[in-house]
């Protein structure tokens, strides 16, 4: 089973994490973040560089069930064989394939008397 994330506890781990690289330790604080969960909440001070450190974080994250959108109808819900739940589009190599394949099948039945 899977543990569940403490999201206060992981923000205290990032800030001890970056803090220590900060070119001005004794610089006033710049924000405050609160976190309220079930879990219970927290409030931290956050310095300039760890603000910063923090939006890079955010900013460079990509989910790991990001694949991207349907060439065909813009979803975002490609699957992990890289078939679109919406519109039955197949990306990717496979999609490629199979998309051609068709194509040359359909000719040939053009051409057929």
């Amino acid at each position: 089973m899977t543990k569940p994330l403490d999201p206060a506890a992981v923000i205290a781990e990032f800030i001890d994490r970056v803090a220590p690289y900060n070119p001005h330790p004794d610089a006033d604080p710049v924000a405050v973040l609160g976190v309220r969960t079930a879990l219970g909440e927290d409030v931290f001070t956050l310095s300039d560089h760890v603000i910063r450190a923090l939006c890079r974080a955010i900013e460079s994250y990509r989910d790991p069930e990001d694949r991207g959108n349907c060439a065909n109808c813009g979803s975002r819900h490609i699957d992990e064989n890289l078939h679109c739940e919406d519109c039955g589009q197949l990306h990717g190599i496979l999609g490629q394939v199979i998309a051609e394949h068709a194509r040359r099948v359909a000719a040939k039945s053009d051409d057929s008397p």
